[in-house]
């Protein structure tokens, strides 16, 4: 599933569940790792079940970057709402990466911005996807990007659970319809429901690994 050529460079997947970033570096030319504590059957690369937090602190200094998606359940305020108790990851994750000295980024979902350092926003729409899919980053070890412009929403979003009006962008989450046009439009063939309602588009990552190489490197990926 690489379009890349290789760049020489590992990337470590933390808390991976299908594999919408995975897909990204791979393009962006990395070797891909995944770790998540849950088994991945769909995940397309290297996968390792285990404690996130736990492979950071024994194997993250192995690696030339690390990608961390923490799950985002403990700050969506629908969790909330409903009484559902999930850990709060991002600060042990973040001291676990900081401890490696390596270059990483976190990423999460808007609701989890007072957790985050300086994050900055990825959109959907701006990679020309159907869906906005916010995004937040938060980047650290010496390794910063510059996101694309948020472009203004124009289309209306259709409501949750609902297929998607004409004209109209997608919510891809809870049991939405239309997995197929989900994956057509994020590049996610093989994830089912589960995975695509909580992956992050492979574009978002190959930005952030392309982004990185020239930094690394000092050549455009």
């Amino acid at each position: 599933m690489n379009t890349a050529l290789p760049n020489g460079l590992r990337v470590l997947d933390l808390f991976c569940k299908q594999g919408g970033a995975a897909k990204g570096y791979a393009d962006a030319g990395f070797d891909v790792t995944g770790v998540d504590v849950d088994p991945q059957p769909r995940y397309p690369y290297r996968f390792i079940q285990a404690d996130a937090v736990a492979f950071i602190r024994e194997h993250g200094a192995e690696f030339d970057f690390i990608h961390a998606s923490p799950p985002c359940q403990f700050y969506t305020q629908c969790q909330r709402i409903q009484g559902r108790e999930h850990p709060a990851l991002i600060a042990p994750t973040r001291a676990a990466l900081e401890a490696t000295g390596r270059p990483w980024v976190i990423e999460n979902v808007e609701d989890a911005a007072p957790e985050l350092r300086d994050p900055v926003t990825l959109c959907a729409a701006v990679f020309g996807m159907r869906t906005y899919r916010h995004r937040l980053f938060e980047t650290g070890g010496g390794f910063t990007f510059t996101p694309p412009r948020h472009l203004p929403h124009l289309a209306p979003l259709t409501k949750m659970g609902r297929p998607r009006a004409a004209g109209h962008f997608a919510h891809y989450v809870g049991n939405f319809s239309g997995v197929q046009e989900a994956r057509d439009d994020m590049g996610v063939p093989w994830m089912n429901r589960d995975g695509i309602r909580e992956c992050i588009p492979p574009a978002y990552a190959e930005l952030i690994g392309r982004a990185f190489v020239t930094s690394r490197l000092g050549v455009a990926a």
